[in-house]
């Protein structure tokens, strides 16, 4: 995650050039360098620059949000996803499918949309919007980096001009799908987890259940910087992992220490801090949705920086604001950092707002020791620092693992966390009036001088 993201937003632009073969709905380049095609009555003219991928020739194809990209059928296994998790540019996507089969997607919120009605205009914290296109019986996923209108005028165009009859019967797959069960609860946990792009199969869980060291899985729920779609993560996927024993790592992938409009965090320490809560509102509703029960710590993934000086303080405030916010909603709140920056800037800041800080550190060090001693997480030497079972150790980076036949490219790492012994969800300051610090900007919501 952290140090190779940028350069995986370089490699990883190789994985899916060799585009797969296009069915017989997609027509030659049309006349402004674009192609055309015909998905089940929408007729579409894609931007020149366009990939078009068709998922029924090409099941193990990735769902990447970083490429402009016509993704055609249901998904498949998503095995070319690699495992860089934070993308700097968010690019516009289309994912056009049959909307009988099309999975009831709790990440990110469904409008169903009767023939002759237009998209209703919407936004979301992930980027990602789905639109139930009841009259030619198609689910259209559709992400964006900044502001979803070409993408979506996109979509409303081929829609207008397909004119195709409604199916007999037209199912509407909603976000909240059947009357939720009971909630997943997240279990302690001591020992070996992993976390890939996008959720596995069902199929490749169980697999891995059986035959792999690993009891705990990371799954990437959200958030403006999400580098791969995930179409099997749904409330039922979450109630399975959590029936079969697996400890869940839920990880929102908000603003990042870069400069981009579309994925950036800020520098300013005042907006930072804005955004962390506005991160913890879109994660809290994420998990909700999902069914993780209250309590659940949820992780931030903020990716490794290089300048202290421009991002500590920024990084601080956004992820004391993350864990207050989160608190409030009722959540605990983790974060995944570097051990050479994120980690540094929060064990730097400890002491300012001990009970702002996030309740878990996850620390990305590939030094492939499955451990959390302090030296692990780039914390001081016997600090009481997240001690106890509150740590998480990313030893190892993008690899491949096989397990019980099933290929995955994945991060692993050593989980020492146990929710229930983290106290209290919240519990507020320490009396005796504001916490005041040098960030110059506020830490978690609180003045500074």
């Amino acid at each position: 995650m952290p140090s190779r993201t940028l350069l995986r937003c370089l490699l990883g632009a190789a994985l899916l050039l060799p585009v797969a073969p296009l069915s017989p709905a997609v027509a030659a380049a049309g006349a402004d360098g674009g192609r055309t095609v015909d998905y089940q009555g929408l007729h579409l003219t894609l931007p020149a620059g366009w990939h078009v991928v068709d998922l029924d020739r090409h099941p193990d194809a990735c769902l990447r949000l970083d490429r402009p990209a016509l993704y055609l059928g249901h998904a498949g296994t998503q095995a070319e996803c690699a495992s860089g998790r934070a993308v700097a540019h968010r690019a516009d996507t289309l994912h056009l499918e049959p909307l009988d089969g099309a999975p009831p997607r709790a990440d990110i919120p469904t409008f169903p949309v009767d023939a002759g009605t237009a998209l209703p205009p919407a936004d979301a914290d992930s980027r990602e919007l789905r639109y139930a296109l009841r009259g030619s019986g198609v689910m259209a996923t559709l992400s964006y980096g900044e502001d979803p209108a070409a993408v979506r005028g996109l979509l409303a165009r081929a829609a207008s001009a397909g004119g195709a009859p409604a199916p007999a019967t037209a199912p509407v797959i909603t976000a909240a799908g059947p009357a939720a069960p009971p909630p997943a609860t997240q279990q302690a946990f001591t020992g070996t987890g992993f976390d890939a792009c996008t959720a596995p199969t069902q199929r490749a869980m169980d697999a891995w259940r059986t035959d792999s060291p690993f009891g705990a899985v990371g799954i990437y729920i959200g958030g403006r910087a999400r580098a791969c779609a995930q179409p099997q993560l749904t409330a039922g996927w979450v109630r399975k992992q959590a029936a079969a024993g697996w400890h869940l790592m839920p990880i929102w992938v908000g603003p990042q220490p870069w400069n981009s409009s579309s994925t950036g965090l800020s520098t300013d320490p005042s907006r930072a801090n804005d955004q962390g809560r506005e991160a913890a509102d879109g994660a809290a509703d994420a998990a909700r949705s999902l069914g993780l029960d209250a309590g659940t710590v949820l992780y931030n993934d903020l990716e490794n920086y290089t300048d202290r000086a421009t991002w500590d303080a920024p990084v601080v405030a956004y992820l004391t604001a993350w864990t207050v916010r989160l608190h409030e909603l009722g959540f605990r709140a983790a974060a995944y950092v570097s051990a050479s920056s994120g980690a540094k800037a929060l064990s730097d800041h400890y002491q300012q707002a001990p009970q702002a800080m996030p309740d878990v550190l996850w620390v990305a060090r590939w030094n492939l020791a499955a451990s959390v001693t302090d030296a692990d997480m780039g914390l001081p030497e016997r600090t009481a620092q997240w001690a106890g079972p509150r740590r998480a150790h990313q030893f190892r980076g993008d690899h491949d693992a096989s397990y019980g036949g099933v290929t995955i490219n994945i991060d692993r790492s050593w989980v020492d966390v146990d929710p229930a012994a983290l106290g209290p969800v919240g519990g507020g300051l320490p009396a005796g009036g504001p916490v005041r610090g040098p960030l110059g900007g506020p830490l978690a919501g609180l003045p500074f001088s």
